[in-house]
């Protein structure tokens, strides 16, 4: 390939404790690649692997020059490793796809015509028929539901590891935290609207175990709350706490005024301090106060932030 011809799939795939799947995995794609004539990367980026994984990649990598490797310190989570890989990709297509075998790369040619040919933003794998048990595809579902009644995204799987994007949108992304369940919804927030699902075969895993328990669901849900808010109120915090904060604030003068109109106009004969709804008044006054000023200093922290990662990277192939 030249140096002028522009690479055209970079594959990205985190990793943790695969060491088993990943020699059959690098296999597997080279065979679609050459099969398709395709010129592309693959990025491995071991998240704190305790196993031989990264001994694996550096095997790998010293046979196939398009293999690159990307080691972290200490393990960081999905989110930290896909933007690491996200930040030196250089394909015109990006794929991303999990590495424990249950993602299939036969799967790559079809999602490289949709975002190439048919100028998709994203494209979204829809894992329709699942290898997992009720007790994993029941909250799955849930989460998806609430995940498109937020949205307003029409997607069946939001966190499909198998997903294909422009390079223009991988740029875009700040993926941090668990927010690589969310992606659709931070490309749609950074105007990419042409989003769109491929149903895809969902493989049973062939080696381990899964690296996943139900506290991801609970995550999940405050996760959608946190991405719900930022990408609303991101740039502008006062948008929402100040809001409020008005709303509370004149709630309560608005019933301490007409507490105290009463008073002076002998209607009651009761003191307003003697009164519950006084207290109540006062209270939501103090509350719009202190709203107020919160989105106040979340206003002067977003504009002297920089956002990044905190991720170490210890190794680089």
């Amino acid at each position: 390939m030249s140096d002028l011809t522009p690479l055209q799939i970079s594959i990205v795939i985190p990793l943790f404790n695969e060491d088993e799947s990943l020699p059959p995995l690098h296999e597997w794609i080279v065979k679609v690649m050459e099969k398709n004539n395709f010129s592309y990367e693959i990025i491995f980026i071991n998240d704190g692997s305790t196993d031989k994984s990264w001994k694996v990649i550096e095997e790998i990598s010293s046979q196939n020059a398009n293999v690159r490797g990307i080691c972290f310190s200490r393990n960081y989570g999905k989110s930290a490793a896909l933007d690491a890989g996200f930040r030196v990709a250089k394909g015109e297509v990006v794929i991303t796809m999990d590495a424990d075998l249950q993602d299939s790369p036969d799967e790559i040619p079809e999602l490289y015509d949709l975002i190439k040919n048919q100028n998709y933003d994203l494209i979204s794998g829809w894992k329709k028929k699942r290898h997992d048990p009720l007790s994993k595809t029941l909250p799955t579902k849930l989460f998806n539901a609430a995940t498109r009644a937020f949205s307003g995204i029409k997607l069946n799987d939001f966190n499909c590891g198998l997903k294909a994007y422009k390079i223009d949108v991988v740029r875009t992304l700040n993926v941090y935290g668990e927010m690589h369940r969310y992606i659709p919804v931070l490309a749609k927030w950074n105007g990419f609207t042409k989003i769109g699902e491929k149903v895809v075969e969902h493989r049973a895993r062939q080696f381990g175990s899964t690296k996943f328990g139900l506290e991801r669901f609970t995550n999940g849900l405050l996760d959608l709350l946190s991405v719900t808010f930022i990408t609303r109120f991101k740039k502008k915090p006062m948008h929402f706490f100040g809001t409020l904060g008005l709303l509370s604030f004149f709630i309560g003068f608005g019933i301490a005024f007409w507490l105290l109109l009463e008073k002076f106009l002998g209607i009651h004969v009761r003191e307003p301090v003697d009164m519950p709804i006084f207290y109540i008044s006062l209270l939501a006054i103090g509350v719009g106060t202190q709203l107020f000023l919160a989105g106040f200093i979340a206003e002067m922290i977003v504009i002297h932030s920089t956002e990044r990662n905190d991720y170490i990277i210890s190794k680089e192939l």
